[in-house]
């Protein structure tokens, strides 16, 4: 336990430290961004009781409106819920929830399973061996990988693909391309924890697993190898992402110290990155390279599903899915 508040104690500083108040962006984003992408990342892992707004604002020097506001547009979202009179807390996600539905299905159809045993003179154990001795007949399970950019959404269900049966498969969408057309069969939803309630949103009646994601092995040797000399251009797609890659930095990289931050959109982006010597983009500002010399370097900050995650949570879940009857085909659109 006293491990776990550490780690916990250590993630909000880090955080305290990712808030840039000369950015562009503002602070109440800021903080959204770093909670709900170190919830999506484990690093705030489900059941982490938050500090209270009066103890948080006080420590990253904001007002209490403002993490007032944050929590408040966080819990909307799916991420937190608030117990009366004890606190709030990371939410676990849906799984759990899924989980029980199931059992309570399982325990309606073994009472209907028992009563028809008993018209035709079945007793409990001769019931039981009957259900022990059933053949198994697992089904396959159509997985949708849901993501903002394409390549990095394939590259998840990559990780993913290994994990499955044959005859399973997995497909790679973005919210993009599922607003215009949704995949028939889909039985099952997978999506990173900042998507899942719009996951949801398109799929309100099938489970979606809302996956932990951790920055790649690559990304973290990369930000370990950079120099301390180095000038450091931090360049994020979405303004909510920035203090996550600074979070990452001070993680990975704690004795790199000269950073500069903007977003894509940014007027300044050009005259920040021409100064820096290491430029780390997130996944979707790519572009950015072909204006980059060749005495700088390039590092995306990538992510990869967690393969704890993966087993933990994801897995369990096509188990569920694959338990279903064999005339139940998944959600077509």
């Amino acid at each position: 336990m006293d491990q776990d508040q550490t780690h916990i104690g250590n993630t909000f500083e880090r955080l305290a430290l990712a808030l840039d108040r000369t950015s562009s962006v503002s602070v109440s984003v800021q903080l959204r961004g770093a909670l709900e992408y170190g919830i999506a990342s484990g690093d705030i892992p489900p059941g982490t009781r938050l500090p209270s707004v009066r103890r948080l604002a006080s420590h990253l020097g904001l007002s209490p409106v403002t993490v007032s506001n944050v929590y408040a547009a966080l819990q909307e979202a799916g991420h937190l819920h608030g117990r009366v009179g004890t606190g709030t807390f990371v939410a676990d996600g849906g799984v759990s929830h899924h989980h029980a539905k199931s059992l309570r299905d399982i325990e309606r159809r073994i009472g209907e399973l028992v009563r028809l045993g008993a018209e035709v003179g079945l007793s409990r154990a001769e019931l039981a061996y009957r259900v022990s001795t059933a053949p198994e007949r697992p089904g396959h399970v159509r997985l949708l990988m849901l993501g903002t950019f394409q390549d990095a959404t394939e590259a998840y269900a990559e990780v993913i693909r290994p994990y499955l049966r044959a005859g399973d498969e997995i497909i790679a969408r973005t919210t993009e391309q599922l607003a215009r057309n949704r995949p028939e069969g889909i039985g099952l939803v997978v999506a990173p924890k900042t998507l899942r309630v719009e996951a949801q949103s398109y799929f309100p009646g099938l489970p979606v697993v809302g996956i932990t994601l951790i920055p790649k092995e690559a990304t973290r040797i990369a930000l370990a190898a950079i120099s301390p000399q180095a000038q450091v251009a931090i360049v994020s797609y979405f303004p909510e992402f920035l203090p996550v890659m600074r979070a990452g930095i001070l993680r990975f990289a704690p004795h790199v110290t000269r950073v500069t931050a903007a977003v894509w959109e940014d007027d300044t982006l050009s005259e920040v990155t021409s100064r820096a010597d290491v430029v780390i983009h997130s996944t979707g500002a790519e572009d950015l390279r072909r204006d980059m010399r060749p005495d700088q370097t390039a590092i995306e900050y990538r992510h990869t599903p967690d393969s704890h995650a993966i087993e933990t949570d994801l897995l369990p879940a096509i188990d569920a899915c694959r338990s279903r009857s064999p005339d139940h085909k998944g959600q077509n659109s």
